[in-house]
């Protein structure tokens, strides 16, 4: 696997990595996830996915989230394109610091649990895969952030009013209404 970190970011610990694609006139071919290369290059060492979830997106334009988990992600596309926007709401200098990325089935991200992240499909049929080092519960308790928050200043390509985004996600609260997330 030849991976390399291809983007800082303004987040701590939030990582964005280019995957090597095997490509030729049958489709493509590529290793998501090998935590010995990963953890040689600066992945988080203690990084043990228990669970892999896949969110197909039909449209372009739907468009979820801003939910900070309980868990660490490590986010792959199968298919499609999608806009990524990860906000912190972790306690300390950098709550509310913005990062976005656009991604195509060669990149992956990783982001720490206490960072607020949410997607956007730019293509019909967009597979969104991700890996979580932790069960999800109906306990399980997830900070959010609203999408259209204009202190975060996010610059979605396609408006969210033109956007296919759930009722809940759009009740989210304000960053002003947040209390930052401690102990992560």
């Amino acid at each position: 696997m030849n991976l390399y970190s291809i983007a800082s970011s303004k987040i701590p610990d939030v990582r964005l990595y280019s995957l090597d694609m095997h490509k030729d006139e049958r489709g493509w071919f590529k290793e998501s996830y090998n935590n010995r290369d990963l953890v040689s290059i600066g992945f988080p060492a203690d990084f043990k996915p228990v669970q892999n979830n896949i969110s197909f997106n039909n449209y372009r334009g739907v468009t979820r989230g801003m939910h900070a988990e309980p868990w660490d992600k490590y986010i792959s596309l199968a298919s499609g394109v999608a806009f990524i926007a990860l906000v912190d709401l972790r306690a300390g200098f950098n709550f509310g610091s913005v990062q976005t990325y656009t991604i195509e089935p060669g990149d992956a991200v990783y982001v720490p649990r206490g960072v607020a992240n949410s997607y956007q499909a730019l293509e019909g049929k967009t597979s969104y895969t991700y890996l979580v080092n932790d069960y999800w519960s109906e306990s399980s308790v997830y900070t959010m952030v609203n999408l259209a928050d204009p202190s975060l200043n996010i610059d979605w390509p396609i408006s969210l009013t033109r956007s296919v985004i759930s009722k809940k996600d759009l009740a989210h609260p304000f960053l002003t209404d947040i209390s930052p997330i401690k102990g992560t």
